[in-house]
C-alpha cells in the first residue's frame, strides 16, 4: 500500500538504539527507551500560510532526524511501525554522520 502524507506531514521510520552501552553492558528489550532518531520514508507538499501560498518542507526522503519523545502517531504501514508527524514535531536533521566502515590499518 502506498501511503502519501499530506501538507506538512512526514512519515518517520524510528532507528533502533543500540543494545550495548559505551562499556559493554547489554541492554534488555524491557529497558529499552524508544529510540527519537528516525529516517524520513515520505513527505508531504507542504504547509500555506495566510494567503494561501505554498510553503516547502524542509526535510528530504532518507533525511535521518531527531524528533520529541512523544511525538506523531503511530502506524503500522505494510506490517512496518511508523510515525506520522508535523514537520514542527522535528527538532532537526542529523548531518556529518560517523561512518561505520573500519579504517584500514
Amino acid at each position: 500500500m502506498k501511503f502519501r502524507p499530506l501538507h506538512d506531514r512526514v512519515v518517520v521510520k524510528r532507528i533502533d538504539a543500540e543494545e550495548k552501552t559505551a562499556g559493554g553492558i547489554i541492554i534488555p528489550d524491557s529497558a529499552k527507551e524508544k529510540p527519537s532518531q528516525g529516517e524520513i520514508l515520505s513527505v508531504g507538499p507542504g504547509g500555506r500560510d495566510e494567503s494561501g501560498k505554498l510553503i516547502p518542507i524542509d526535510l528530504a526522503v532518507g533525511d535521518r532526524v531527531l524528533f520529541g519523545k512523544w511525538s506523531g502517531t503511530e502506524v503500522k504501514l505494510d506490517g512496518q511501525e511508523v510515525l506520522i508527524m508535523k514537520e514542527s514535531d522535528i527538532m532537526g536533521v542529523l548531518t556529518d554522520l560517523p561512518s561505520t566502515k573500519k579504517k584500514a590499518a
